[in-house]
């Protein structure tokens, strides 16, 4: 039986917050922001929260049936970026600039680690601008459930809307494991890495959509 696949909605938020709280736990990314494992613990939903709420406002939210997975997309225009994190959109709406995004998202989730903020403007800072694409924020998997190929379902829809439509796709991979299957997925590294200060390398990756 194949894996069953809907859209969340408000009312599933807290569920998606556990789920990628507990699926990044131990990313190599995650553990850079917040280093410590007590210290993980105790904040990282907060950040997970962030980027839930932003998605659900603003893109879309794929979850598995069982709750064990979920993706996080967002539409990204032609000749913009996808921005600088949650809390960007809330500083345009209020008259800031898009740019005080990364610090609301810090004063909000933790604000004596600057690496929040950091984070934030790092990925910003290489996210390609020139097309319209689908940026595929996050995507995670409940630790007991990863390698059944869960993740790959949850993509895979989305992608073959982008095949379909015409519409590249974005991705930072955290991991090389992560690296690996994007690119059995059609993802492509672009050349240019970011090493986070004193910690992991992330690797920025763009799919061309396929022709039928």
């Amino acid at each position: 039986m194949g894996v069953v696949i809907r859209t969340a909605g408000e009312a599933d938020r807290e569920l998606v917050v556990r789920l990628l709280d507990e699926a990044f736990q131990d990313d190599p990314v995650s553990s850079w922001v917040f280093p410590g494992t007590e210290y993980r613990r105790r904040t990282h939903h907060r950040l997970m929260a962030a980027f839930a709420d932003a998605v659900l406002a603003d893109g879309r939210v794929d979850l598995t049936e069982d709750g064990a997975a979920c993706a996080l997309w967002l539409p990204v225009p032609a000749g913009e970026p996808a921005g600088d994190g949650p809390g960007a959109e809330q500083g345009s709406e209020s008259g800031e600039g898009a740019e005080d995004g990364p610090a609301r998202i810090r004063a909000a989730v933790d604000p004596e680690n600057e690496r929040v903020e950091l984070i934030a403007r790092l990925t910003d800072g290489i996210h390609p601008s020139g097309r319209a694409h689908a940026y595929l924020w996050m995507i995670g998997v409940v630790p007991e459930r990863q390698g059944e190929g869960l993740g790959t379902a949850l993509i895979g829809t989305v992608l073959d809307r982008c095949d379909r439509e015409g519409l590249p796709a974005y991705l930072e991979a955290s991991s090389a494991r992560g690296k690996a299957l994007y690119e059995r997925l059609g993802f492509e590294f672009t050349g240019r890495a970011l090493d986070l200060p004193d910690g992991p390398r992330m690797w920025p990756m763009w799919r061309e959509p396929r022709t039928p």
